[in-house]
């Protein structure tokens, strides 16, 4: 078995300031000390996008110091609020395809391979996947065979019904739809974005996200124009990836509740 740590959406902003009214270097350091006091025989820690609010150089190197803490490896995507380039100035050691995007392969353990992509459009709140990204996923799958994957993005490709979020998840999926079509060896899609615990499954592929370190979306099937934020608590995902199976559970690592035996 192995088990793997997904963290979404840090949001972070240089150090000493607030984001809706929210630290979210604290917020994150309180998520790593958890994982480490609990999980320090994760294989790995994954975040899926929305690394720094506005992209500045001061954010990134603020978020590396802090991520720099986990005690194992960590793989980064980037996600809208991020700027690719001040990001790879950061974190050089993230690898991109030959056209320059955020993706790559790597391997997971069980057999795996992990499967990162970039949905980053410059400026944009939405997500592009376009067709030399979707030549660089097909390309890899073709390559992998019937070999199992998992992928992780930032935008999902689908519909959640929230109408705010809805309007700026990927834009035009349809690169992504047909790199993926008929595939039957992806075991599971991890995605950002939402700020919200959602699960289910899109074209018969598993998938999930979870509730950001930083501020969060209100469950709200109704408004629409500006997206209803919250101050729900924040989680991270501990995934056991088995060979027959995988189990994802969200954790929020804020709550204080007293546990007991029943």
């Amino acid at each position: 078995m192995q088990k793997f740590i997904h963290i979404t959406d840090p949001h972070f902003v240089p150090p000493g300031t607030l984001l809706y009214d929210l630290n979210p270097l604290d917020r994150l350091a309180l998520c790593v000390g958890d994982v480490n006091k609990h999980h320090p025989d994760a294989s790995f820690a994954i975040l899926t996008g929305d690394l720094a609010h506005k992209g500045q150089p001061e954010a990134y190197e603020a978020l590396k110091r802090e991520l720099d803490k986990l005690a194992m490896p960590y793989h980064l995507l980037v996600g809208n609020h991020d700027d690719r380039a001040n990001f790879r100035a950061t974190f050089p050691q993230a690898r991109t395809d030959a056209n320059g995007f955020v993706q790559y392969t790597f391997e997971m353990g069980e057999g795996v391979l992990g499967i990162c992509l970039d949905t980053n459009e410059p400026g944009k709140p939405w997500g592009s996947f376009c067709a030399a990204r979707a030549a660089w996923l097909k390309e890899t799958l073709d390559r992998v065979g019937e070999r199992p994957v998992i992928v992780f993005m930032h935008h999902p490709p689908f519909k959640v019904r929230l109408k705010r979020m809805d309007d700026i998840s990927l834009l035009e999926p349809g690169h992504f739809v047909e790199a993926v079509a008929g595939r039957r060896n992806i075991r599971h899609l991890f995605f950002g974005h939402l700020h919200r615990p959602v699960a289910g499954s899109w074209r018969g592929i598993p998938i999930s996200t979870l509730r950001a370190t930083s501020h969060q979306v209100a469950l709200d099937f109704v408004i629409e124009g500006r997206i209803p934020g919250s101050h729900e608590p924040p989680a991270y995902g501990v995934v056991l990836l088995e060979e027959d199976q995988m189990i994802v559970h969200m954790h929020d690592f804020l709550d204080r509740t007293n546990t007991f035996l029943l």
